[in-house]
């Protein structure tokens, strides 16, 4: 059965699929993307959503819309693809990464038995309900639900069961220790004295910067890119920007899921958008 093929099935089963090519990477199918004009990583397993007038990259690219999985958009894709994978999280799914062996028999002994699915190197464990994704929650262990990707290998063999919270608790940490990179903002022009009206306003732009990231309830990559555009557009030229502030801003940012990388680059990503 061919990739596009056994994209339809997986949509008419509810599961939305998208199309890999060689090094199970996601095609860079989508035009307004391109220079991470949306504050994504075209081509990365974790992409940013975005309102694209055609499927995005990544796992947003994932959808159930057959008229979209045929769409002249996603032809040459699919006859390119050399292998099919699909967002769990939006079939409601989440699945336990388990690299190799000793990850597999941690599995066996700590969370419970579900639906198992053969990898190259070890099994995907499948539970039915949809939880926050993240890598390395112990050696060899990912979890791949929202907002990011699985390879399609299979229905696998077992019952599914639904996820347990042993497996939640696993993606409850701390945020990683903030290592911002040196960030050296050139100062204005004509003695680049600060334009702000006081350090108490410098103050509430950073406060609510924060709470903007906080309370951001969907699309926290682009939020957490939009909030940096808008600090370093006010505050990015006068040179009253310091670590400290930059850190607060990652910290709010890694507290909602995003990795101290995706954090350093929508920050970058936010500089060369203004020239700063």
């Amino acid at each position: 059965m061919n990739a596009l093929n056994i994209a339809l099935n997986l949509a008419a089963s509810g599961v939305p699929p998208l199309p890999l090519r060689a090094g199970k990477v996601p095609f860079g199918n989508c035009p307004d993307c391109t220079g991470l004009a949306c504050g994504g990583r075209p081509n990365m397993k974790h992409a940013g959503s975005c309102t694209c007038p055609r499927p995005c990259h990544a796992w947003a690219a994932a959808t159930t819309d057959p008229a979209v999985i045929n769409s002249p958009a996603w032809t040459q894709a699919w006859r390119m693809a050399v292998a099919v994978a699909y967002h769990p999280g939006g079939a409601g799914l989440s699945v336990v990464d388990l690299d190799n062996a000793a990850a597999i028999a941690w599995a066996r002994s700590a969370i419970p038995a579900t639906r198992t699915v053969a990898t190259t190197r070890g099994e995907h464990w499948i539970y039915q309900g949809a939880m926050r994704s993240v890598n390395a929650v112990r050696e060899g262990v990912d979890i791949k639900s929202t907002m990011a990707y699985a390879r399609w290998l299979g229905p696998g063999t077992g019952t599914i069961t639904a996820l347990p919270d042993v497996v939640r608790a696993l993606a409850v940490k701390e945020p990683s220790p903030i290592r911002p990179a040196a960030v050296t903002v050139p100062a204005l022009t004509g003695g680049g004295q600060c334009r702000h009206r006081s350090p108490a306003f410098l103050e509430r732009g950073i406060a609510m910067a924060e709470q903007r990231i906080s309370e951001a309830r969907s699309a926290v990559h682009t939020t957490v890119y939009r909030t940096f555009l808008a600090v370093l557009s006010t505050h990015g030229r006068c040179g009253c920007l310091t670590d400290a502030h930059i850190a607060r801003l990652f910290t709010a940012a890694q507290a909602k899921g995003e990795s101290p990388r995706h954090c350093t680059d929508a920050w970058a990503n936010a500089r060369t958008t203004l020239g700063v």
